[in-house]
């Protein structure tokens, strides 16, 4: 093989071992403090050995995937990586949860063109924060450094989240009933989704990203992370009869809702029984974007929602505000006919 000063490495193609190695031991104590009893292996292995808690009888493995879409765009943009790793993880977790699954464990995919260290390690701190607050185990994942595949500076991001339900204990839309109560928890922002029609307000409008906006500025009330329920959820499961549930992500709550409920029912849905951050109102306006537009778009304030009986949706409520989550009675479950809406609102 060449050895002369002519010869090749992987370094002169743009991609630095050492430095991968380096971001591995960087992360290793963040990984370390979402360990779950169950985790059987440790970074850096081919691959991650979990096993099933053995407090479940008739296990059912639920998975979720998802990034955080152009909502990376405005971290680059503003240098602040510290919380779009919570994103990550949230976007996966708060899916898997509305079907009753405890998250146990959480792998992600980092690929860059050149990977800068402190960067990397502040997505994945964060990351790991978000693990925390899920009660997952942040078991591996991969870093790719690809030149040529990615700009300078450019990074993208993938998660991958196992958790597990009892068998009769799966929530889906079969317990749902006309009459049910729709109790809405509050969401922290925008969280994840419709970033594109937001960095399209932001062009139209001229503002910067650094302007004041409330007790923060622009860019890091934009920025914030999206609320993780499953500890939360996990709380109420044990205590309170929920019917089913819907993550309010990209196509708010007019294409979510639908997803968990029965034939012939719909949501109806009351306007202003609910407070959304002021973020909403100034996109809203900055970008002169309809009521039904922002509904489709946006969860406006609505992160998940939790159908409940009619005969239990007060004690529901009131442990939802004892966890200091803002939650309220948004609407109920109705008869409809096939051809009509699914969500109605009611204004």
């Amino acid at each position: 093989m060449a050895d002369d000063d002519s010869s090749l490495t992987y370094r002169d193609a743009g991609v630095d071992i050492d430095a991968g190695n380096e971001l591995v031991k960087r992360i290793k104590p963040y990984a370390q403090r979402t360990k779950r009893p169950e985790m059987l292996s440790g970074l850096g292995g081919f691959g991650s050995l979990f096993a099933i808690p053995s407090y479940y009888k008739q296990p059912v493995l639920v998975s979720g995937t998802d990034g955080v879409g152009s909502k990376l765009k405005l971290a680059l943009e503003t240098g602040i990586y510290d919380s779009i790793g919570i994103d990550l993880v949230a976007m996966c977790v708060n899916d898997i949860i509305v079907s009753g699954a405890e998250p146990l464990f959480f792998l992600d995919y980092y690929a860059t063109g050149h990977l800068e260290l402190d960067v990397a390690e502040a997505v994945i701190k964060g990351i790991a924060s978000g693990c925390e607050q899920a009660g997952a185990t942040l078991a591996g994942g991969e870093t790719a450094e690809m030149p040529g595949m990615y700009t300078q500076g450019d990074f993208d991001l993938a998660g991958f989240c196992v958790g597990v339900v009892e068998r009769d204990k799966i929530l889906d839309h079969s317990n749902v009933q006309r009459g049910d109560k729709l109790i809405g928890l509050g969401a922290s922002g925008p969280h994840s989704n419709g970033y594109s029609l937001i960095r399209k307000v932001l062009e139209r409008s001229g503002a910067s990203l650094a302007e004041p906006f409330g007790d923060s500025t622009l860019g890091r009330t934009l920025l914030e992370p999206t609320r993780i329920y499953t500890k939360l959820i996990l709380k109420l499961l044990k205590h309170h009869p929920v019917h089913g549930m819907a993550h309010i992500t990209g196509g708010g709550l007019t294409e979510n809702l639908p997803r968990v409920l029965p034939d012939h029912s719909a949501a109806a849905i009351q306007l202003g029984s609910w407070e959304s951050a002021p973020i909403f109102d100034w996109l809203q306006q900055q970008g002169n974007i309809s009521d039904d537009e922002m509904l489709r778009t946006f969860n406006c304030g609505i992160g998940m929602v939790l159908i409940v009986s009619q005969h239990h949706y007060e004690d529901t409520l009131t442990a939802c505000r004892l966890e200091q989550l803002p939650a309220w009675v948004i609407g109920e479950v109705v008869a409809t006919e096939e051809a009509e809406p699914s969500v109605r609102y009611v204004r």
